[in-house]
């Protein structure tokens, strides 16, 4: 049985037993029962958190990774399977899949979301087909939706942006009236636009949605998706908070999910050359993230405070690269940087060696790619945008020997 085959629950017994933890010792750690660390340990409750995934690594003092099975080496280029999620999306019969339970089918979106955080995507591509017949299969509403977010991730990522925005429509078309639903598919609407260049399209459905499910105050101007912005700060989550630190008749999560359309709707407008409405956007999502206390991302958003502060310095890089690489080493010192997904830091190096392009640092553009390397390997040699910065840095005479290993990965040097 190699690594990968062990179930994540004897790797973590194995563990707790090499840091010389009895259960209760590491569940007083976790803050949870005795029972809870051997059911887990026994297979008999799944993992398929990545928060919870993390927690437990932070207290083993492993990495995540570890836990999940040690990665095999990551292949230069695109991953094949793309035609088969093509044609798995090309279906509109429900197929006549396996008889499954609901705890099956969601344990499988779960893992699917583990293998995207933490930029499997190889292994991603070979499951989404299938997964996708399996939800369809399952008729529900929030697998759906949650199996076409990841979908449309994965093939944004791949550099299938018009593929990545067909999955993201099917989602918005699955999710109705739902309002979480709907908020988290809206958020694949728009990084599947801003992938495509089409960063207008992509500011108007983020910040309906985020507008819809976030409320603003009730001047008319305010809810204007291309009016002003002025004053739209002032209903905010901090006023009457309720146990989650956000307003009454609102969830953590949707106040998640509304924070996240803001920042995507932050980044479409830097992409429009509207840096003043980037900030402006920016501001109201810092103000739900300072309030939001107790989430633990359920809908798979990754929002908080260091998220608002990572998509300033990304913002920054599209109009004052000399800020975001001023801001980024304050960004990475952080402990709330470490415990973002492996994908999240990766993609957003990348974004940063871009910016130090830029300011013509090519050293530390060579640094932010090779540390995008060591968290997530496929961010770097999967992705046709990541290829193209690694090509960029690599025309520097001589080039930095990291970055110049990688191009040789990748293909771009013979």
């Amino acid at each position: 049985m190699t690594s990968d085959d062990v179930p994540i629950g004897r790797r973590v017994a194995r563990w707790r037993v090499r840091r010389s933890m009895t259960q209760q010792m590491l569940a007083h750690r976790l803050r949870r029962s005795k029972s809870w660390v051997d059911k887990v340990e026994r297979g008999v409750r799944a993992l398929d958190r990545y928060s919870v995934i993390q927690e437990l690594a932070d207290v083993l003092r492993v990495d995540p990774e570890v836990l999940l099975g040690q990665q095999r080496p990551t292949p230069a280029g695109p991953p094949d399977g793309v035609d088969d999620i093509r044609a798995a999306l090309a279906r509109y019969d429900i197929p006549q899949a396996p008889a499954q339970t609901m705890e099956e089918v969601r344990r499988q979106v779960g893992y699917a979301w583990l293998a995207y955080q933490h930029a499997h995507y190889g292994q991603l591509v070979r499951v989404l087909p299938g997964l996708l017949d399996a939800v369809q299969g399952a008729r529900s509403a929030e697998v759906l939706v949650q199996a076409y977010r990841i979908t449309s991730s994965l093939l944004v990522k791949l550099g299938e942006a018009d593929l990545g925005w067909l999955a993201a429509d099917r989602a918005m078309s699955v999710a109705g009236d739902d309002p979480i639903l709907a908020a988290t598919a809206a958020i694949s609407v728009a990084q599947a636009l801003r992938a495509s260049n089409r960063d207008r399209l992509a500011l108007t459905a983020a910040l309906t949605a985020a507008n819809r499910i976030t409320p603003t105050p009730a001047r008319p101007r305010d809810h204007e998706v291309d009016g002003s912005l002025k004053d739209q700060t002032s209903r905010q989550p901090h006023d009457h908070r309720g146990e989650c630190g956000v307003a009454p008749g609102w969830s953590a999560g949707e106040w998640a999910a509304g924070g996240t359309l803001l920042l995507q709707g932050a980044l479409a407008a830097a992409g429009c050359g509207e840096s003043r409405r980037a900030d402006e956007l920016i501001d109201r999502a810092a103000a739900i993230a300072a309030n939001l206390r107790r989430y633990d991302d359920q809908h798979h958003t990754s929002f908080g405070p260091i998220a608002v502060e990572l998509a300033r310095v990304v913002v920054a890089s599209r109009g004052d690269a000399v800020e975001a690489v001023r801001r980024h080493p304050v960004m990475v010192r952080r402990e709330a940087w470490r415990r973002l997904p492996a994908e999240y830091r990766g993609a957003y190096l990348v974004d940063v060696a871009r910016a130090y392009l830029h300011v013509g640092h090519v050293r530390g553009a060579a640094r932010a790619l090779v540390d995008a390397d060591s968290v997530a390997p496929a961010e770097v040699r999967c992705r046709p945008l990541a290829r193209t910065v690694i090509a960029d840095v690599a025309r520097a005479q001589p080039a930095p020997a990291g970055v110049a290993r990688l191009a040789t990965l990748v293909g771009l040097t013979r």
